[in-house]
């Protein structure tokens, strides 16, 4: 009767809670996410031989972010092309470093997220006290890096092993540029995974970095979603935001930010300072 009682509270606390923690966290209901994207990390393919270079430049890049006013960032190895489905060792250990050497330097609420591999992503986010997280944690896939099947039911075992029940999780509803291998339609997708893996919010991607979801599709799992929050994962724009806040919850932002607007290139403040300045005048700030 005990371990009844202690998960029913908890899945009431779960449920009670669904939309308060992003206000809570970000101190806005309308979030941007700012993507600091680390460069290529030791054992990756382009790596450039130097992990100083790699910490200086996410030194530059969260100093910009946070200088433009974003409400949050995400730490990835976005540079770690092409991703594996199980990260190397060394992975995990150079993520933890870099985060390590900015820690004191982070003024807003952070995640951490090692890109494909759910499990490793805990692990980082463990190491580093990191407050949410963003991953593909549930699902299979099949796409340029052949079939990536996950294992939700260990992930979120292994969060509860690791004592971090209260990190928080963004689950993608579907993939960058890969097919679902299921031929559900997308609101029964968030419906069960809702209703499976208690997700703390979903993330809707387009086919690539920089490329926005259909505001269909986004409009299809917010509806499906409920009060969960739903944010936009890739694309969000200057010339688009207001048409996203008014079907999601939230963005994560990574290209627009870049200088040029250049995938491959750092922050540039600026860019971020007149992106957020139109957030705020949109969110009536």
């Amino acid at each position: 009767m005990c371990v009844k009682s202690n998960l029913t509270d908890e899945k009431k606390k779960w449920r009670d809670n669904k939309m308060t923690w992003i206000k809570t966290m970000f101190g806005t209901e309308k979030a941007i996410i700012g993507l600091l994207h680390l460069k290529a990390l030791p054992g990756d393919p382009f790596y450039e031989g130097d992990m100083k270079a790699v910490i200086k430049q996410a030194e530059t890049d969260l100093e910009a972010l946070q200088a433009g006013g974003v409400d949050g960032i995400l730490i990835t190895n976005e540079f770690s092309l092409p991703y594996e489905k199980k990260v190397s060792k060394v992975t995990v250990a150079a993520m933890a470093r870099v985060v390590g050497a900015i820690e004191k330097k982070l003024k807003v609420p952070y995640g951490v997220e090692v890109i494909y591999d759910a499990d490793a992503t805990i692990e980082v986010c463990a190491a580093t006290g990191a407050d949410f997280s963003r991953c593909v944690f549930t699902g299979a896939f099949a796409g340029d890096l052949g079939i990536v099947d996950k294992d939700i039911a260990k992930t979120l075992r292994l969060r509860r092993a690791l004592g971090i029940q209260d990190l928080k999780l963004f689950y993608f509803v579907n993939s960058e540029g890969e097919v679902y291998l299921n031929d559900r339609e997308w609101e029964d997708v968030t419906k069960t995974m809702i209703f499976n893996c208690h997700p703390e919010a979903l993330v809707v991607a387009g086919g690539m970095a920089g490329t926005s979801p259909e505001s269909t599709l986004l409009s299809k799992v917010k509806k499906s979603a409920g009060n969960l929050p739903v944010f936009c994962g890739t694309g969000c724009k200057t010339d688009n935001i207001r048409e996203i806040f008014e079907i999601s919850d939230g963005a994560f932002v990574g290209t627009p930010f870049k200088k040029e607007g250049e995938f491959e290139n750092g922050i540039d403040k600026n860019r971020v300072r007149t992106f957020m300045e139109k957030v705020h005048a949109i969110r009536g700030e």
